[in-house]
């Protein structure tokens, strides 16, 4: 039997220098709170990634939800319906109603055309997200925010590195969220960050992160725990060493995916845009079922079967889940977009562990399929 190639592997560092840091943890006898760690990850990433300030979470939802308590964000958020359900259940856990709204067919992220519609009185911020790493159209949902007073605040999970004509498109709002879950492009195991623009606001963040505490005696504010601690830090800071190289071994995996389906009649991918530097986080394919042969899920099934683990990603819409569906702006009339791409969507294998032969096993299986 042919081995299971996996839709991720996580880039783990080599062991023997991971060992050295847990080493000096263990001397330095400081496993958390803000520990020599936490503050070296935080100072290295904050240059590698090319922003003003960082700082660290114990996962990417808990970062939402306090990024949102930052900027005391109440009442309607505008969001997208396709995403990771954490992009929406961190408005919920604020007690925010999230308006969805449709997306842009080429991108799949947010379309600008479609959030003044959907702007109430009760609105006080949009929050969208860069879907498989591509950028928004950051100027346009810009110029809207400004013109209604509202924030705007970025699920950024997918887009470590991303940069647009030379600048990170984490600069981008008023805050911008990353995640270091195991299955991203860089992990610290489980993780998380939010960038913002001042020193102030980062303080403020800080405090929130650690149940609102201002010195050692002093609560101003209800905040909660989520802080990264020494171990994951560690983990962190031993992966960064290598994630150019892993990034470049999963740009030549793209390539080798776009060259072949170029040449398979119902398959399409998203179109790099100019002057975007990618992490190659995901490679969505998009399956028009008249065309190719079989649906979707067929080809899901067909993948499973020869031990090639896809993700339909994502599928359903967060506007279809229980929580959500009941809502005015759940409707499918109202996602028609969205809709059709997550019935058509599925995430070939992307990671920098793939090798030649697990390339030509997969682009096999999608050849065959559609003729069959």
């Amino acid at each position: 039997m042919n081995k299971t190639i996996t839709v991720t592997t996580p880039l783990f560092p080599p062991l023997e220098e991971f060992e050295t840091y847990l080493e000096d943890i263990w001397k330095r006898k400081w496993l958390t709170n803000n520990g020599h760690y936490h503050e070296l990850l935080e100072k290295e990433l904050c240059d590698y990634l090319q922003v003003k300030h960082f700082s660290l979470f114990s996962n990417g939802t808990l970062a939402l939800i306090t990024a949102l308590q930052a900027l005391q964000i109440k009442g309607e958020v505008i969001t997208t319906p396709f995403s990771f359900v954490a992009t929406s259940h961190a408005l919920w856990w604020n007690g925010i109603k999230p308006v969805f709204v449709d997306i842009d067919p080429v991108t799949c992220n947010l379309d600008p055309a479609k959030i003044e519609a959907a702007i109430t009185p009760a609105t006080s911020a949009i929050m969208p997200v860069h879907v498989y790493g591509n950028p928004c159209d950051h100027d346009k949902i810009k110029e809207i925010a400004d013109r209604h007073q509202l924030k705007i605040i970025y699920d950024a999970a997918h887009a470590f590195t991303v940069n647009q004509n030379g600048s990170s498109i984490l600069n981008y709002g008023d805050l911008s969220i990353l995640s270091f879950h195991a299955t991203k492009t860089y992990s610290t195991i489980e993780g998380g960050a939010i960038i913002c623009h001042s020193a102030e606001m980062k303080r403020h963040i800080d405090n929130l992160k650690n149940f609102g505490f201002r010195g050692e005696t002093v609560v101003e504010e209800p905040g909660i725990n989520a802080k990264l601690n020494e171990v994951q830090a560690a983990y962190g800071l031993a992966s960064l060493k290598y994630i150019d190289q892993a990034i470049e071994k999963r740009k030549k995996a793209a390539q080798i995916y776009r060259k072949a389906i170029d040449q398979i009649k119902g398959i399409s991918y998203l179109q790099e845009m100019k002057g975007v530097k990618y992490n190659y986080s995901y490679f969505p394919i998009f399956i028009d079922e008249a065309e190719y042969g079989i649906s979707r899920d067929c080809l899901y099934e067909t993948l499973k079967e020869h031990n090639i683990l896809g993700r339909r990603y994502f599928y359903p819409l967060i506007s279809h889940f229980t929580p959500y569906h009941d809502l005015p702006s759940a409707s499918p009339d109202n996602l028609p977009i969205a809709a059709h791409i997550a019935e058509s969507v599925i995430c070939l294998p992307m990671h920098h562990e793939l090798s030649d032969e697990d390339l030509s096993r997969i682009i096999s299986v999608l050849k065959e399929a559609g003729r069959k």
